[in-house]
């Protein structure tokens, strides 16, 4: 029987099989599991769609930005054999390789076809071993070996959790994730080093990457946006390491990060403002302060009459406009040759009657191209910077500008920059593990040899934490006007004057 018979034979025989071609027939209740196992499996989630108007529950929503409950403590890690079925797990997986190794990367197979086909012959390869387990355990059993050949492995009940926004494998036997803001270790482990470095191949491979000795570090991203960094060996001493971060399933709205104490109403409505008006935007902020999901969020301000184009290293901006081009970076082939850099991309750009360019961050050269374009009438331009505050936003853009290998004197690049910037939005993760916008600055132009900036809102430091360790402050308007109300008003946007103003009762309880 050849292999479209042998599909077509096992559809009819499987037609009635639950949407997930790894689910069991009937549902699992292993009672032996670990109470590791029993706490690593995802809540349920709800199905039923919600509503524009309606926010995230604290149960269904990931934490990013969800100000943190309990410290939680660390999963202990287990002592002895991390599986009792391990070596079974792994002889299986071995031979399912020596079966369908070939056909993995078969593009005349559908997703669904390879799940049938290897769910098939890991049911004979399970069958041969002739172990007592009960139907239920054997079917536990097929669907964790599929899930190492054909998933991500002890990775799936982590990417299905909702509540964990990050995961780190430092190495095959130490996992750890973060939760609300907080890192904890679990008790989930990779077989071995062998498993570990399958499932990064699987993962690359997905987005037309490689990872090899000759190019031993990938960036890539899974089939729901979120962000893969993959390091091994030799770079990696200690054995592969891969780092996830995962992404709300669907965007956040300006209204969560307010749920979230991110921002404040009076700060989105500037933002909207400034959005809707052209005003050139860099939002600066470190590792994991959340930027992308700001810019996320400032994108949706953008009109829906205007054509956006986004250029990304790896592609993980959501915008919720129909009319958006999404360019990626692509690094060199095997040879060294073919690759398009985040450069390449803001020049061609350019040519492409842009009336928004949307750089996920700008780290290298090509922030000059970016200057540029702002100054050339692509007006409404949004990126990210890693930087620790406004001031050393800039600084760090005129560093940048330099590794472009132009011979600009210093004040012709912060002419560029004071010129092209209008605003700089800073984001801060802070002790308790809550994102929170710390900064709204304008960049008022060039004092002498000087770039000035002028705070618009700030960050109140000055009323401590609470009892469960959270900043009490909030950021506030500094009382200063700024100069950018005015363009806005240009654009026919009334801006309130007492968005700028702090308030009086807070001043006054100061001064007490």
């Amino acid at each position: 029987m050849n292999l479209n018979d042998r599909l077509s034979a096992l559809g009819k025989t499987q037609a009635t099989a639950p949407a997930n071609p790894f689910a069991a027939a009937e549902p699992v209740t292993n009672d032996e599991s670990s109470p590791a196992e029993a706490s690593a499996q995802p809540p349920a989630a709800d199905t039923e769609s919600a509503t524009e108007t309606q926010l995230p529950t604290a149960a269904t929503e990931p934490a990013m930005f969800q100000p943190p409950a309990q410290p939680r403590a660390a999963a202990p890690r287990p002592s002895g054999a991390l599986d009792p079925l391990a070596a079974v797990k792994e002889k299986a997986a071995e031979e399912l390789f020596g079966r369908i190794g070939s056909r993995l990367n078969d593009a005349s197979l559908t997703e669904e076809q390879l799940h049938l086909l290897a769910r098939a012959e890991l049911a004979d390869i399970v069958a041969g071993e002739q172990l007592a387990l009960s139907t239920a355990e054997r079917n536990r059993l097929i669907d964790d070996i599929g899930a190492d050949v054909l998933g991500y492995g002890p990775l799936e009940p982590l990417l299905a959790d909702p509540t964990v926004s990050e995961i780190m494998v430092n190495r095959f036997d130490r996992l750890y994730v973060e939760r609300n803001g907080r890192l904890q270790e679990t008790a989930h482990r990779f077989t071995g080093e062998p498993q570990l470095r399958r499932v990064i191949e699987r993962i690359v491979a997905r987005v037309g990457r490689r990872i090899d000795e000759s190019s031993p570090l990938v960036d890539a991203r899974l089939d729901d946006g979120s962000r893969v960094n993959a390091i091994i060996p030799p770079l990696a001493v200690d054995g592969a390491s891969l780092t996830i971060r995962k992404f709300a399933g669907t965007p956040y709205t300006v209204n969560d990060l307010i749920d979230f104490g991110s921002m404040t109403r009076e700060v989105a409505t500037v933002l909207d403002a400034a959005v809707r008006a052209k005003m050139n935007i860099l939002v600066s902020g470190g590792t994991g302060t959340g930027k992308t999901t700001l810019l996320n969020v400032l994108s949706a301000f953008i009109p829906g009459d205007e054509r956006i184009i986004t250029i990304e290293d790896a592609v993980e901006l959501q915008l919720q406009q129909e009319h958006v081009v999404r360019l990626e970076s692509r690094p060199p082939n095997i040879e060294g040759r073919g690759e398009i850099t985040i450069r390449d991309l803001v020049r061609n750009s350019l040519r492409m009657r842009p009336d928004r360019i949307v750089v996920g961050e700008v780290r290298g050269a090509e922030s000059l191209d970016m200057l540029q374009a702002m100054n050339t009438g692509h007006e409404g331009s949004i990126s990210t910077l890693h930087a620790n505050s406004p001031r050393d936003a800039v600084s760090r853009m005129e560093t940048l500008v330099l590794m472009a290998g132009m011979d600009l004197p210093l004040r012709a690049i912060r002419e560029q920059i004071s010129s092209a910037i209008d605003i700089i939005v800073q984001i801060t993760r802070h002790k308790d593990g809550v994102r929170r916008i710390t900064h709204i600055t304008e960049v008022h132009g060039m004092e002498g040899d000087i770039i000035t900036l002028q705070d618009a809102f700030s960050f109140d430091y000055s009323k401590g934490y609470d009892e469960e360790g959270r900043l009490r402050g909030r950021i506030e308007p500094t009382g200063v006007r700024p100069r950018f109300a005015e363009r806005i008003a240009d654009y026919g946007i009334a801006l309130p004057i007492s968005l700028f103003q702090p308030d009086i009762g807070d001043m006054l309880g100061a001064i007490r």
